[in-house]
């Protein structure tokens, strides 16, 4: 009896000592809420003082005990937050699009419950803190849009539950440290727009899903690595401006759900594999400003998602391939400043969703096809510096949407035909200088008032026009 006793009154006291520790968390939490908001100027906070888990932008646990969520984003807050590493049950605090600035505090790590930080469209500078790598718990971490400098700490590694990895737009510097090949949860990676240089880890993906792999503007070098491609979950592929080079991995046909690949301005070599072909998610292609070769392969035609297609300015040769028309998504297709030759292809015309058509800068010999204006919603031809030949079609003034039309530096003949004059929405430049027209300039000129550019030098024209 005396110990049944003896048992209820030690229950007793553990719960009575359990409630007074959730009283004690309940009024620390209130306690250090209110002079973060003091601190941070935090509207709406302290209306009810009785109540914080109601205040705007606090979640608490399901029993109201402590604070587990914080969201203060798009509030225009300036100040310390160093105050909110008190709240040691938080596990998601959202301090992003605000006016902070100073360093990150080193206390951050100290949230060991923490899941998700973002402080990202802030004015945070300094380096990234050593401490965060103590937060275990942590699946996104987003510090982009900052000042932030120097190298990415070596003690992020410990991060092994991280899926969501964004540290764009800042003043980072070094090399992207192997280790982020080593998470394997990964599944979102952004370093674009920093000072990264040396080559991109080639383990990077090996042992993580990755969906997303953004790493423009920077001074990377070195080769694409395999791996990325090696599980085929890649969605999203950007490596604009740097200074990569090599060939396109043939692996790249893994990823049958990659949507986006944007690789120009860089280095790269050789062709584009056939492989492409298997990427049936395809809608982007950029590969523009690189040294790529060889013939446009007619695989392009099987990723009928395309809606851009971006290879100007490389070493392209040979045709356009006819299978291109099957593109039916097709509103940008752009490979100027290469050696294509042959016929403007009149296939690409069947894709009745094409927006601008740029073929300039090339070898295209023959005609321009009666054709041209098939694809009602054309808003740029771009047919300048080729070898093309005969008369324009009247059927050029079909092609209603044009905001600009550029065929100069060719060996076209004839008149100027009077229908361009009733393309009205023609704004940005009309340009046929350097051929072999002839005749009168057509009065229909006139009408395009709100042409900024008109260049019909270099002709055989006659006469004048005035606007109407």
């Amino acid at each position: 009896m005396a110990l049944s006793s003896l048992f209820t009154t030690l229950l007793i006291g553990l719960l009575l000592s359990r409630s007074q520790l959730v009283i004690a968390q309940l009024s620390h939490d209130q306690t250090i809420l209110v002079s973060v908001g003091k601190e941070l100027g935090v509207s709406g906070w302290g209306l009810n003082s009785s109540d914080y888990c109601s205040w705007p932008g606090i979640g608490c646990s399901s029993n109201n005990s402590m604070v587990e969520r914080l969201v203060l984003s798009h509030r225009g807050l300036q100040g310390n937050v160093t105050l909110i590493s008190e709240l040691k049950a938080l596990k998601w605090l959202d301090l992003s699009y605000n006016n902070l600035d100073g360093s990150i505090p080193p206390a951050f790590g100290n949230l060991s419950r923490l899941e998700f930080l973002d402080l990202s469209a802030n004015k945070f500078g300094s380096s990234i803190p050593i401490e965060l790598g103590s937060l275990r718990n942590l699946r996104a971490l987003n510090l982009s849009n900052n000042l932030l400098t120097g190298e990415i700490p070596d003690e992020l590694e410990g991060l092994e539950n991280l899926q969501d990895f964004q540290i764009f737009t800042n003043r980072l510097i070094g090399s992207i440290p192997m280790w982020v090949g080593n998470l394997t949860n990964l599944i979102v990676f952004t370093a674009y727009e920093n000072g990264f240089s040396g080559k991109i880890p080639d383990n990077l993906g090996l042992v993580s899903e990755l969906q997303l792999l953004n790493l423009h503007s920077n001074q990377l070098e070195g080769s694409i690595p395999e791996s990325i491609f090696s599980t085929g979950k890649l969605e999203f592929l950007v490596l604009t401006l740097n200074q990569l080079a090599g060939n396109l991995p043939e692996l790249i046909g893994n990823c049958r759900g990659l949507s986006s690949i944007r690789i120009g301005n860089n280095k790269f070599i050789g062709s584009i594999p056939k492989a492409i072909g298997n990427v049936s998610s395809l809608t982007y292609f950029e590969a523009d400003n690189n040294n790529l070769s060889g013939e446009i392969v007619s695989e392009f035609s099987q990723c009928s998602n395309l809606t851009l297609l971006n290879l100007a300015s490389n070493g392209f040769t040979g045709t356009i391939p006819p299978e291109f028309g099957q593109l039916t998504n097709l509103q940008e297709f752009i490979v100027s400043g290469n050696s294509l030759f042959g016929e403007i292809p009149t296939s690409i015309l069947r894709s009745k969703n094409l927006n601008k058509l740029d073929l300039s800068n090339n070898r295209f010999n023959g005609t321009i096809p009666e054709t041209i204006c098939n694809t009602s919603r054309l808003q740029y031809l771009l047919l300048g510096q080729n070898s093309i030949r005969g008369d324009i079609p009247h059927q050029i003034g079909d092609c209603v949407k044009l905001l600009e039309l550029q065929m100069g530096s060719n060996y076209l003949t004839g008149s100027i035909p009077p229908e361009i004059g009733h393309i009205k929405n023609l704004q940005i430049a009309l340009n046929l200088s350097f051929n072999h027209l002839h005749g009168v300039l057509p009065p229909d000129l006139g009408r395009l008032d709100k042409l900024v550019s008109l260049d019909v030098s270099n002709n055989q024209l006659t006469g004048t026009f005035h606007l109407h």
